[in-house]
């Protein structure tokens, strides 16, 4: 019975998260206290007594959904993964839990790619919509056949697919999709157009902090958003991580490939529990914990 550790990304954040963990657990409390001296500021201040509003911010949530999700997986006493997924943004953590980075590391990786991101979001202001009730395929079909720049962003499970892109197209896209039968086709109050090519710059940026960055052979494999493929080389994971920025989640394929390779066991490890249900409409059958 294989295991499989699972991580999520931005949007999953909410005001006092991680602070049951950190009061309970002197772990917690070590891990957060060195997040907070590699950062140079306290995400665990506003992580605990922000709003909302502050941690929308791509600067603070990004570094504060990979360090709620690095510390919830090192509290639980379940034996290692067989294999490990991140959605987006929760690869970084996944990355850690299999042993390709060191904490520190991924820490200050993730930290440099939200400042690329949110500078890419200003220089080239997009946005996101939730597309519900239409196959995949189809969604991507009206998205190319759509002025401007628009294309699945997120494959998150059977029935349900982000678009990203330019905000003209966007609200295009979702008239076309309306019309097509999709059940909901709805802005997403996001910052930016993530998972598109309006994140080539942040991809440039971020480039030079992954290549002097040191990645390490995973105990267990990898299942990279880019590919949807079981990954253990250093190189190709460094790769797909910066190729990710501009490329699609595919999580559903990725939950699959999980299965049709042994996992029958889900852990998501973080705050909220919304892969937990993505994995139940991708395969009913596996355990989700």
């Amino acid at each position: 019975m294989a295991k499989a550790f699972v991580f999520p990304g931005q949007g999953s954040q909410f005001p006092g998260m991680c602070r049951d963990l950190y009061d309970a657990h002197a772990e917690a409390r070590e891990i957060c206290q060195a997040a907070d001296r590699l950062l140079g500021f306290s995400l665990t201040d506003v992580m605990f007594n922000g709003t909302a509003d502050d941690l929308k911010q791509t600067r603070v949530t990004q570094p504060a959904v990979f360090l709620h999700s690095v510390v919830a997986q090192r509290l639980m006493t379940i034996e290692r993964p067989d294999m490990v997924a991140g959605h987006s943004l929760g690869e970084f953590s996944a990355l850690v839990a299999c042993g390709a980075l060191r904490f520190e590391d991924a820490l200050l990786l993730v930290s440099a790619r939200a400042q690329a991101m949110q500078a890419a979001c200003e220089a080239n202001p997009g946005t996101m919509a939730a597309v519900l009730g239409l196959p995949d395929e189809q969604v991507v079909e009206i998205c190319q056949a759509t002025d401007g720049v628009v294309v699945g962003a997120n494959f998150n499970c059977p029935g349900q697919v982000v678009i990203s892109g330019e905000v003209d197209a966007i609200d295009a896209a979702c008239v076309a999709l309306k019309e097509a039968g999709a059940r909901r086709a709805l802005r997403l109050p996001v910052g930016g157009a993530f998972h598109s090519p309006l994140m080539q710059p942040a991809a440039e940026d971020l480039a030079e902090a992954i290549k002097r960055t040191d990645f390490h052979r995973p105990f267990c494999p990898i299942y990279q958003n880019v590919s949807a493929k079981a990954e253990t080389d250093p190189e190709t994971i460094r790769e797909n991580l910066l190729k990710q920025l501009t490329a699609p989640v595919r999580w559903t394929q990725s939950v699959q490939n999980m299965i049709a390779e042994g996992a029958t066991e889900f852990y998501e490890f973080g705050p909220g529990d919304v892969l937990k249900g993505m994995i139940r409409k991708i395969n009913p059958n596996v355990q989700v914990g």
